[in-house]
């Protein structure tokens, strides 16, 4: 699986065309606070995840991430989500769940959830309402990248929003919030 493709069929669609004018992200979600619930298909576990599910039992790590296409990953996502997926065993024995994020449609996250090898679920937003929800901007056609960390009562513990010098929060930092949750 190649980082890119020179295959751009599929990029210019109505999700590139409304996503394209840049909008900050502006962390409208206060810490100490619980986030919005919504429900998404789960892809890679061929079903649907409604985020209330998890209140009472479960941090939750909501990784929003930008893939244009199954072909077109942006090139600083692609290593966060090989790296997310690489350290899903660590997450899940500090007993919490990744949900991963994207704005591909159906088709496409199922040829991204096979591709990558994923683990954790992937949920596919392609209307990107849950992106706007969460206030976490957008460029060049598609939603930016985020993390925000939910303790096992849907509190926003942690938010991570994209900038250029760190485009996504590390796995060691998250599994640090997940850590300091527990004690």
């Amino acid at each position: 699986m190649m980082l890119t493709s020179n295959d751009f069929s599929g990029l210019l669609n109505q999700r590139f065309f409304r996503n394209f004018l840049p909008i900050p992200a502006t962390g409208t979600l206060h810490l100490g606070k619980k986030t919005p619930d919504f429900e998404l298909p789960d892809i890679t576990n061929n079903g649907k995840v409604r985020l209330s599910e998890y209140r009472g039992n479960t941090p939750v790590i909501l990784a929003f991430t930008r893939i244009f296409t199954e072909k077109q990953y942006c090139p600083l996502c692609y290593p966060h989500i090989k790296a997310l997926n690489e350290n899903y065993a660590a997450f899940v024995e500090r007993g919490a769940e990744i949900l991963m994020i994207t704005s591909t449609d159906t088709a496409q996250s199922q040829t991204v959830v096979k591709d990558l090898g994923l683990k954790m679920p992937l949920l596919s937003d392609s209307s990107c309402g849950i992106f706007r929800l969460y206030r976490v901007g957008q460029a060049l056609g598609a939603p930016l990248p985020a993390q925000f960390v939910l303790d096992r009562e849907g509190i926003l513990q942690y938010r991570h929003l994209f900038s250029f010098l760190e485009p996504n929060a590390t796995v060691p930092k998250l599994l640090s919030v997940l850590d300091e949750l527990a004690n």
